[in-house]
């Protein structure tokens, strides 16, 4: 089966690609079966003045995009009707398309389930919390429902993971995770043991920690605010830029001994791990299929370190005695501190009332690392190991296609069309969006069962801790968890 679909996907791939080029030099696509003519043939067809019943029997453009994949013996794929739901905790109603994309979207996933005999479709149906126990519970009982679960990073998942209760996806000749959609997040990487995956997710990563800045408090302190992206552009964005226009900002306005304007604030649990990943560090590795702890790698202990005795210890707006763990955002939003270290998803949530104008950077390159390194946080989608081979496999091949770039938009940057509204400047999305989207990693301490990045060991960080005595209280503990996960 796999051999006979490949053949076919690399033909689809070589008529689009002939279909297209042809386009853009003004002729019309031939035929697949018309491609091996020999170039005096060729010329000799393109020499003949086309007849009006010849235009009218061309085939729609729409329609010549597309690939119909056949199984070994030459039928078409048929999914008997099959209704697959992916079942997250956000989805409703489909909405209605906005743009020439999202009606082409619609078109071609129309055309695939006609095509392949089969229905698909997005539901809430678990809550986020409730997400990893209700695939367990599921994957354990069984049923006759036809589902993609949607989960996400917990230990449940990894225990569901080592417990056989996942369906290995490397068995499925449908599903080629060399293909771009995969490698643009490498999630399977994540819930990859031995040669065995057990996890995907297609396409972009959502874009998450960088540092936002007021432009008005930067204007006021001398400093040009849009020389922020021309910095992050020449790729010069680092610690100790970032480190000189704090210190530049940080001001007693009125000379009374007290800091009217901070540095910085932000989450500080956010803020630690963004200052560990942009120094090409990491809690938890992983090489040749086994994980890896890297606590005490260099890399790791240097980011800590800058994290807490220079930006907790010097830069960040202190949170008053009683104060809600989310008290950076107001904080921010009144002008208490000139940046602010959060995702991107800030800015069209509580940054959507702000009065004063903000931008927004990458995280800074640690002085380890030669390019901004996002955090590449996606929801995985499992399939139960209960389901057997055949039913598996005909989920994941309506799910491949679901998934697939829309035919004639492979380049469509989709992801960006929601942020332009959401960002005061389009350098935001443009520049700094993209270099986040593009540039990423993975991490692994969340499917290590037991560890717990937070309450372990990085919500105990503040500013008068002394780094490698806080490793040393949870090295032991790590390593032990690392090594029952490996076992």
């Amino acid at each position: 089966m796999k051999s006979q679909l490949v053949k076919k996907l690399l033909a689809g791939s070589l008529a689009t690609a002939m279909t297209i080029s042809l386009m853009a030099c003004g002729g019309s696509a031939p035929a697949a079966n018309e491609a091996a003519e020999t170039p005096a043939d060729t010329t000799e067809v393109a020499a003949e003045a086309p007849t009006e019943d010849a235009a009218e029997a061309e085939p729609e453009e729409e329609e010549s995009l597309y690939t119909v994949l056949t199984d070994e013996d030459g039928n078409v794929y048929d999914l008997g009707g099959m209704e697959i739901i992916v079942r997250d905790w956000w989805s409703g109603d489909p909405a209605e398309p906005t743009n020439d994309y999202e009606e082409a979207r619609e078109e071609y996933r129309d055309w695939i389930q006609e095509t392949y005999n089969f229905t698909i479709k997005e539901q809430a149906i678990s809550d986020w919390a409730s997400a990893p126990a209700d695939f367990t519970e599921y994957a354990t009982t069984g049923g006759d429902e036809n589902y993609i679960f949607v989960v996400r990073d917990d230990p449940a998942i990894t225990n569901a993971m080592t417990q056989g209760l996942m369906y290995d996806l490397s068995t499925l000749d449908c599903l080629d995770f060399n293909a771009t959609k995969f490698q643009k997040n490498k999630l399977h990487e994540q819930y990859t043991k031995g040669n065995s995956i057990y996890a995907m997710f297609a396409g972009d990563s959502e874009p998450r920690t960088g540092v936002y800045f007021n432009k008005r408090l930067l204007t006021e302190a001398g400093i040009d605010p849009e020389s922020l992206y021309e910095l992050q552009a020449n790729h010069e964005w680092t610690w100790d830029k970032f480190t000189e226009l704090m210190d530049t900002v940080q001001r007693d306005i009125d000379n009374d001994g007290v800091i009217d304007v901070y540095g910085v604030t932000q989450n500080s649990g956010d803020m630690i791990s963004a200052a560990v990943w942009s120094n090409g560090g990491e809690y938890v590795g992983q090489k040749d299929g086994k994980y890896v702890y890297r606590l005490e790698d260099p890399e790791t202990v240097e980011g800590l370190t800058w994290a807490v005795e220079t930006i907790l210890a010097k830069y960040s707006l202190p949170y008053p005695d009683g104060a809600e763990w989310d008290y950076y955002k107001e904080a921010y939003k009144s002008g208490m501190a000139a940046f602010m270290v959060g995702d991107a998803y800030c800015a069209g949530d509580f940054l959507s009332e702000m009065e004063d104008d903000f931008g927004f950077v990458a995280f800074p390159m640690g002085p380890q690392s030669s390019e901004y390194t996002n955090c590449w946080s996606n929801n995985p989608h499992v399939i139960p190991a209960c389901y057997d081979a055949d039913k598996a496999w005909k989920i994941a091949f309506a799910w491949n296609l679901y998934t697939d770039d829309v035919p004639g938009y492979e380049d469509y940057e989709g992801w960006k069309a929601g942020y332009y509204s959401k960002f005061r400047d389009t350098e935001a999305v443009d520049q700094t969006l993209e270099i986040m989207v593009n540039n990423g990693m993975i991490t692994y301490d969340g499917i290590i069962p037991e560890m717990q990045r937070g309450s372990d060991f990085i919500w105990g960080l503040n500013a008068n801790t002394v780094v490698s005595e806080a490793i040393d209280s949870v090295s032991e503990y790590w390593k032990g968890l690392v090594d029952a996960a490996n076992g």
